[in-house]
């Protein structure tokens, strides 16, 4: 079971941040320790602030740089419908979901894992701005479809009500590094 962490604990706010601050943090409130706690005992007090440290330079690692993620958005802009979808079901597979796809519907896939269910909506990929209209389709129909959650795959940006309306209904919208990290063949010379 995976417990969920709030989005503005401290802890949330460290991990999205450069990994050095949380360096800087626990080596701060190591020497503030240290003024009342021997060293041996005060080094503990920055243990939690260097293991999230930790987490966040491995994640900055492994995330696409600002020049591949251009790349597999350009790459995605220039592909067929067909060519798109079928490397979006690919990767969806690669990462563990049995794929089925829906004819007819704001979605266009439904994906199984681990008894759960989501719905993947993404025929307007290729619009320069994501407004809330698909939105708002994707989520009426991940209520008919009984989905636990709902994924929406756009290369545009974003409008704010859109941004909005997504966090609301806790809809995930992908786009730009998350595309770059699901579809990590595409745009690569």
């Amino acid at each position: 079971m995976k417990l969920p962490m709030h989005e503005k604990s401290l802890f949330a706010i460290l991990l999205r941040s450069q990994w050095w601050i949380s360096i800087a943090i626990a080596l701060g409130v190591t020497l503030i320790a240290s003024l009342f706690l021997p060293m041996q005992y005060a080094a503990f007090a920055g243990a939690p602030f260097v293991v999230i440290g930790a987490v966040a330079g491995w994640r900055q690692l492994r995330a696409p740089s600002a020049k591949r993620i251009e790349r597999t958005v350009e790459a995605v802009r220039q592909m067929s419908w067909g060519d798109f979808s079928h490397a979006l079901e690919d990767a969806f597979r690669r990462d563990g979901y049995r794929v089925s796809r829906l004819e007819g519907a704001p979605a266009d896939f439904e994906l199984y894992r681990s008894g759960r269910r989501a719905i993947v909506g993404c025929k307007r990929w290729k619009v320069a701005r994501l407004g809330v209209e698909p939105l708002r389709e994707l989520y009426a129909a991940r209520r008919a479809h009984d989905a636990h959650e709902c994924i929406y795959v756009a290369v545009g940006e974003i409008s704010a009500p859109a941004r909005a309306f997504a966090a609301e209904k806790n809809i995930r919208v992908m786009h730009g590094a998350d595309l770059a990290r699901l579809l990590p063949r595409v745009g690569r010379a």
